[in-house]
C-alpha cells in the first residue's frame, strides 16, 4: 500500500558535463538532417593576409548527414584536434605542482595572508583589477590559466573557496577580454577586417571596463561575504571539505620565506616576463608557454632541492588531478567536427545573419551581439570566429545603417561573455579542471552574472547605436 502522506522531493540537477556535451554532440548531428548545407567561399584578405569568408558567396550544397558511426569516429577526432590545448593543460599542471612541492608557494601565500589579515576582502578587487589589465591589453585567456593555483590557495588561506579564487583570475581576465580596450587578439582582427584604424573608439570600451569590472567584483565580494561568514554555504562545500583534510595550505603554523623561496618567486616573475614578451614580440601561443612553463618547474624543482624522482612523481600527481577537465576540451571539440561535417555550420551563421537583417537598427544592433553569442558556441575561438563572421557582419551593418565599429563591439562582446558560460569554451573547461570545480556548480554561481552581464551589453549596443560609434 503507497502511503499518500509521502511527499518525495525531487529537485532538478544538471547533468554530468560528460552527458551533458554529449548531447549537444547528438542534437549537432540529428541537425545535419534537417539543415540544408551550404557554403562560404574562403578567400585571402589583402588588408590582413587572413582567410576570411567571402560574405556574398554563400551556395546550397549536397547533404553530408552525420551518421551514429561517424558521430563516435568524431570524438577522437575532436580530442586529436583539441590535443595541443589539452596537453598544455596537462603540462601546466604537472609543473606547477613540482613548484608546489618546493614549499615556497604555501610560504608566499602565508606571507600576503598575513599582510591582508582583517582587510581580506581588498583581495578581490586588487586581484580582478590586475587580471582585468592582462585581458584588455594583452588579449590573455589561456595565459592565466597558470596563475589559477596560487589565486586559489590564496583565497582559501583567507576564509574563501575556489569559486572565489577563480573568479579572481577567471572573471577578472574576462571583464578585461569582454571590453577589449586594446585586446589584439579580438578587436585587432575584427577590425583590421573591418578596414577600421587599429583600436579606435576606445573611449567608448574604456567606459565599458569600468562598469562591468565594478558590476563583478561586486558580484564576487558579495558571494565571497556569506561564505566567509558561513563556510556551509559554498557551492563546493563539500570540495573544500577535502581540501582542508588533505591541508593544501595550512595556516595554523607560522612559515618563514627562504633564499630558496625567493629563487623559485624570481624564476616564476622571469618566466612570466619571458611569456608576456614572447606573445607580444613573437607570436606565442600555447606551445611555447608550456615549455616555459615546464622550464620554470623544472628550475624551481632544482633550486628546492628536489630529486628527478621526486619531481616526475610531483608532475604526474599534478596531470593526474586535472584528466577530467583536460579531457572535456577533446570532447567538447566533437560539436564543430559533426557542424563542419555535416556541412552546416555556414548554413547556421548565414541564417542567424538573416534573421537580422530585416530588424529596425537598434534592434539589429542587439541581434548582432545575440547571434555572436549563439556563434562563439560553435566557434570558441575569438580570432577564429572574427575571421568567419566580420567579413558577413560588416557589409551587413553597412546595409543596415549601422556603423562597422558598433558590429565590432558586437564580436567582441559576444565572443567574450560566453567564453565563461559555454561548455565549449576550452579556457573554461581547463580553468574548471584545475580548480577541481564542477561545470554545473559553475552554472549556479556564475549564471545570474551572465544575464547581468548579457542585459548590460545590450544596453551599451543601443548606447552604440545612439552615438553613432564610430570612426564609421
Amino acid at each position: 500500500m503507497v502511503d499518500k502522506t509521502r511527499v518525495t522531493n525531487r529537485t532538478f540537477k544538471i547533468p554530468h558535463t560528460y552527458v551533458l556535451i554529449s548531447c549537444i554532440i547528438i542534437i549537432a548531428a540529428l541537425l545535419t538532417y534537417i539543415v540544408p548545407a551550404g557554403e562560404y567561399a574562403r578567400i585571402e584578405d589583402p588588408n590582413t593576409g587572413r582567410t576570411v569568408v567571402d560574405p556574398n558567396s554563400f551556395t546550397k550544397v549536397e547533404g553530408n548527414p552525420v551518421n551514429p558511426f561517424e558521430v563516435l569516429t568524431a570524438v577522437p577526432r575532436g580530442m586529436m584536434a583539441a590535443a595541443q590545448i589539452t596537453f598544455f593543460i596537462f603540462i601546466v599542471a604537472g609543473s606547477f605542482q613540482i613548484i608546489t612541492s618546493t614549499g615556497a608557494i604555501e610560504a608566499g601565500i602565508y606571507k600576503v595572508a598575513s599582510l591582508l589579515r582583517g582587510k581580506e576582502q581588498l583581495l578581490i578587487p586588487i586581484f580582478m583589477f590586475i587580471f582585468s589589465l592582462t585581458g584588455a591589453f594583452l588579449g590573455f585567456a589561456e595565459e592565466n590559466i597558470v596563475f589559477i593555483p596560487v589565486a586559489i590557495s590564496l583565497a582559501r588561506a583567507l576564509g574563501y573557496d575556489a569559486i572565489v579564487g577563480m573568479s579572481l583570475v577567471t572573471l577578472g581576465g574576462a571583464v578585461g577580454f569582454n571590453s577589449g580596450i586594446m585586446n589584439p587578439f579580438t578587436v585587432g582582427i575584427a577590425q583590421g577586417i573591418a578596414e577600421l584604424p587599429l583600436f579606435s573608439g576606445i573611449g567608448l570600451r574604456i567606459i565599458i571596463w569600468i562598469v562591468f569590472l565594478s558590476v563583478s567584483v561586486y558580484y564576487v565580494m558579495r558571494y565571497a561575504k556569506k561564505i566567509k561568514d558561513r563556510p556551509e554555504l559554498s557551492l563546493i562545500a563539500d570540495v573544500e571539505l577535502e581540501e582542508r583534510k588533505n591541508k593544501t595550505v595550512d595556516l595554523t603554523e607560522e612559515k618563514t620565506l627562504s633564499p630558496s623561496h625567493y629563487l623559485v618567486f624570481l624564476t616564476l616573475a622571469a618566466g612570466l616576463a619571458i611569456i608576456v614578451y614572447g606573445v607580444y614580440e613573437f607570436g606565442w601561443y600555447i606551445n611555447e608557454i608550456a615549455a616555459v612553463f615546464l622550464g620554470m618547474g623544472l628550475i624551481s624543482g632544482a633550486i628546492g632541492r628536489i630529486n628527478p624522482n621526486q619531481m616526475a612523481q610531483e608532475f604526474i600527481n599534478g596531470a593526474r588531478g586535472i584528466i577530467f577537465g583536460a579531457l572535456v576540451v577533446g570532447i567538447a571539440r566533437t560539436i564543430l567536427i559533426v557542424l563542419q561535417d555535416g556541412i552546416i555550420l555556414d548554413s547556421i551563421i548565414y541564417g542567424l545573419a538573416s534573421v537580422i537583417s530585416g530588424l529596425p537598427k537598434t534592434l539589429s544592433a542587439v541581434g548582432m551581439f545575440i547571434v555572436q553569442s549563439l556563434i562563439n558556441f560553435v566557434i570558441p575561438s575569438g580570432s577564429g570566429q572574427a575571421a568567419t563572421t566580420m567579413p558577413i557582419m560588416v557589409p551587413l551593418a553597412d546595409i543596415l545603417g549601422l556603423t562597422r565599429q558598433t558590429a565590432v563591439l558586437a564580436f567582441h562582446f559576444g565572443d567574450g561573455f560566453s567564453n565563461t558560460f559555454t561548455p565549449t569554451a576550452s579556457t573554461l573547461m581547463a580553468s574548471l579542471s584545475i580548480a577541481k570545480i564542477s561545470y554545473d556548480k559553475w552554472l549556479k554561481y556564475y549564471g545570474k552574472l551572465f544575464l547581468i552581464w548579457t542585459l548590460m551589453g545590450a544596453v551599451f549596443m543601443v548606447i552604440a547605436v545612439i552615438i553613432n560609434y564610430g570612426p564609421f
